[in-house]
């Protein structure tokens, strides 16, 4: 449905010991996927939080593949395959050049900001989906 490539440099306060990617650090790729993913759909965070809605993390699913490394230069694809309705699942997959080193997905809630209650996909954000403004 809609995908966004994002590239990043790995830094080496993001490995550990053997100076591989930490573990933890995988999902702040992911994150920085998704915060670009929307951004190339026309709204930022901060735009879909002014309208009213947050989008809290409430399942998380990692594969490792192979071991990311300091320095490595890596693709984060973002993808959106099927039309939200209450949750929003996002696809991801990490390569260096044409390995792919991890893959996983977020699933995500919709909220209403007021009252902190899950609601639907608004309508503003499917229509950005469907690329229209």
């Amino acid at each position: 449905m809609h995908s966004m490539t994002t590239s990043i440099r790995v830094r080496y306060a993001e490995t550990d010991q053997m100076s591989g990617v930490s573990n933890e650090r995988y999902l702040e790729y992911f994150e920085v996927g998704r915060a670009e993913l929307i951004r190339s759909l026309g709204m930022s965070y901060r735009d879909f939080e002014a309208a009213g809605f947050h989008l809290p993390v409430t399942e998380a699913y990692l594969k490792y593949i192979r071991q990311v490394k300091y320095d490595d230069v890596i693709e984060v694809v973002a993808a959106v395959k099927e039309p939200p309705k209450a949750r929003l699942r996002i696809d991801y997959e990490i390569f260096r050049g044409k390995e792919k080193m991890t893959e996983g997905y977020t699933v995500h809630s919709f909220i209403d900001a007021k009252t902190g209650r899950p609601v639907r996909a608004p309508q503003m954000f499917l229509n950005l989906l469907d690329g229209k403004s």
